[in-house]
């Protein structure tokens, strides 16, 4: 018993751990300690512009969680080694959006609550902008280290055609993270961004302004089952499961297909049996698809609510229900797998 309540006790602090993570990144705190060695907490709310009482206490409650070293007489550093996935947001290594996410995540906590009673739905839109803005950050550094230089190449014979100018719909986009990466990094092709959510849209077009890639593409409100077009590639960016009516929008998809389309799934790394999730990540995508993927399917029509850790047995069901002849994983990293469906 006792061993269970030094895992809660620790659990606590992991909690609000994330808050301290949060305040350190919004408050530039962890940037100003990157590469500096030793410092006090004069020193750094200095750097900082901000307060030294809460600073000492905050850098106490990160020693505390073993983010940050305590070195003696009141000084402190950060890692180098921690400081990467802190505060490089280009690094695969990156974890900082992750904390943001779960941070918003958790302000819905009581509203959840009423839904577990009601069985109603949650929409992801309806959520705290930390989720918004943090599951971009969370997704971002994968995408970027990973889409064009292996995920693209690995599905059958799309990389030639993205570079000889295709016709791409990435939906579900969110901030358009995805949709500006596959437009910077292929701009023969034209890519459309589409989201049902209004506020998305709007940042992710600003997004597009502000890397000067507004006249490479283009952001529209449209649901997985309403965008229109026809394309060479549909792209579903970890959004699949967190659709009311999954199946229906791989059906949909593959009615947009131009003859030798693709369908490229990228999905939360999970296995299929429930007993090779409980492991660190599992506990995190679960944690969030009880927070924010099946509450948001749920507050849909149909309601499917795959939930973040389907596993690729149950997507290939989705998947050739909806008419495609071929489902294979053509990629993997530790937070997702990419899955390759044609017609």
């Amino acid at each position: 018993m006792m061993e269970f309540v030094g895992r809660a006790v620790a659990d606590v602090g992991a909690l609000l751990g994330g808050a301290m993570v949060v305040l350190g990144d919004k408050l530039g705190l962890y940037r100003a300690m990157a590469g500096t060695g030793s410092i006090t907490s004069g020193e750094l709310a200095a750097r900082t512009g901000t307060a030294e009482r809460y600073v000492r206490e905050w850098l106490s409650a990160q020693a505390a969680r073993g983010y940050v070293t305590y070195d003696g007489d009141g000084r402190f550093s950060l890692p180098d080694e921690h400081a990467v996935p802190l505060t490089d947001e280009t690094s695969p290594a990156c974890v900082i959006g992750a904390f943001e996410i779960a941070l918003g995540s958790v302000y819905a906590t009581d509203k959840i609550a009423e839904r577990f009673r009601s069985g109603g739905g949650f929409a992801w839109g309806a959520h705290d902008e930390h989720v918004l803005h943090g599951c971009e950050r969370f997704f971002r550094p994968g995408y970027l280290n990973n889409l064009a230089s292996a995920w693209i190449p690995a599905l059958d014979g799309v990389e030639a055609k993205l570079a000889a100018g295709a016709r791409v719909a990435d939906v579900g986009c969110g901030h358009g993270a995805s949709t500006l990466l596959l437009a910077d990094s292929y701009p023969a092709s034209a890519i459309t961004g589409f989201d049902a959510h209004d506020g998305s849209i709007e940042a992710a077009r600003k997004r597009a302004a502000d890397a000067g890639l507004a006249e490479r593409v283009r952001f529209e409100v449209a649901s997985a089952t309403t965008f229109s077009g026809c394309y060479d590639l549909v792209c579903f960016f970890d959004c699949l499961h967190d659709m009311g009516d999954p199946a229906g929008a791989c059906a949909y998809a593959r009615a947009q297909l131009a003859p030798g389309g693709t369908l490229m799934l990228i999905e939360p790394f999970a296995d299929d049996d429930i007993t090779g999730n409980l492991n660190p990540v599992g506990a995190a995508y679960y944690g969030f698809s009880t927070l924010l993927c099946t509450p948001s399917s749920l507050s849909q029509e149909i309601g499917t609510a795959l939930g973040a850790q389907a596993g690729e047995a149950r997507l290939r069901e989705i998947v050739t229900s909806a008419g495609f002849a071929t489902l294979r994983r053509v990629a993997e990293t530790p937070f997702n797998i990419v899955l390759e469906a044609q017609a």
